[in-house]
């Protein structure tokens, strides 16, 4: 028992120790991720009950829950709620699939495709200010590329406004998919490279044609890297809001308004004429509060789902 107890204490010792020094290297990050997150959230979240303008404007005012009853009475947010799920929609259901499709195209050693697949990546480190900025240029009225070679190969007649009301959220759909395929197709790729090759070699012996091993063999073995898509592509599309904001401004009519700039709004101009006049801290924080609440929903939901894929991959 004597020679038990220093061996004991020595033993966990080094397990301090190794602790200590693993919470040292965390130490950083963590006291970064509560000055520049944690704290944001709680100080917005002081101000939902309050009506403030900002130190210029005046102290603080209290007025209970007349923030909450007007974002119901808000028809501009509840337009945002349901732009932002139209967004998101189809920002998800046309990316993945396509990075899915050039994955397995360029899932091959060759020194062209590792080529392309650069070319197809560079969108995800570009800035997004740029991005819109280019897009914008692309897709102007009058002078844009699009509408330029559209009507030199007579597809169109008349130019399209695709800045407009009707096509507006299109656009921004596709500026969306353009700026996200590589990032996905990039975590495809290291997929389909752990799936081991006999099983593939086994399916085909067993006279499994292509579509059969693609369907019964591949898809459920990417299983664990899809569920990590799905979670980063609804982060990217519920918090979305640069190229929005570049391309659009939430315009016009407020068509393209999508939650996160519709909070944003209250606390920064995004533009001269803006509808949303900045300065109204209070009830941005109130927005952006529901935001929260409903971005929440939708991960409860992810997560239910999740677990349901884990049964059947």
């Amino acid at each position: 028992m004597g020679n038990k107890t220093p061996e004991r204490y020595s033993r966990r010792k080094k397990i301090v120790i190794s602790n200590l020094q693993s919470y040292s290297l965390l130490l950083p990050n963590l006291l970064l991720f509560c000055a520049f997150s944690i704290f944001p959230v709680f100080w917005t979240l002081k101000y939902v009950f309050y009506r403030y303008g900002g130190f210029a404007l005046g102290e603080p005012v209290f007025i209970g829950f007349e923030n909450f009853a007007r974002v119901f009475r808000d028809r501009i947010y509840w337009k945002s709620v349901v732009n932002t799920f139209v967004y998101a929609g189809g920002k998800i259901i046309l990316t993945i699939p396509i990075a899915f499709f050039l994955a397995l195209i360029l899932n091959k050693t060759l020194r062209i495709n590792r080529v392309f697949q650069s070319v197809i990546f560079i969108p995800t480190i570009m800035s997004s200010a740029v991005m819109g900025l280019v897009f914008y240029l692309m897709f102007n009225v009058y002078n844009g590329e699009i509408n330029k070679y559209l009507l030199y190969f007579k597809i169109l007649n008349t130019p399209i406004n695709w800045l407009g009301k009707d096509y507006a959220m299109l656009t921004l759909i596709i500026v969306a998919v353009w700026g996200g395929i590589g990032n996905y197709m990039v975590y495809f790729l290291a997929g389909l490279q752990m799936i081991p090759k006999e099983a593939i070699e086994s399916a085909v012996i067993d006279g499994a044609n292509r579509g059969q091993t693609l369907m019964f063999i591949t898809i459920p073995m990417l299983g664990p890297i899809l569920k990590i898509i799905l979670m980063l592509s609804i982060v990217a599309a519920f918090s979305d809001m640069n190229s929005v904001m570049v391309l659009t401004e939430g315009g016009p009519i407020n068509a393209t308004m999508v939650m996160s700039l519709y909070g944003y709004s209250f606390f920064f101009p995004i533009s001269a004429g803006a509808s949303t006049p900045a300065g109204q801290y209070g009830y941005g924080a109130t927005v952006s509060f529901f935001s929260a609440i409903i971005a929440g929903i939708i991960t409860v939901i992810y997560l239910i789902i999740s677990r349901k894929m884990d049964k059947v991959f």
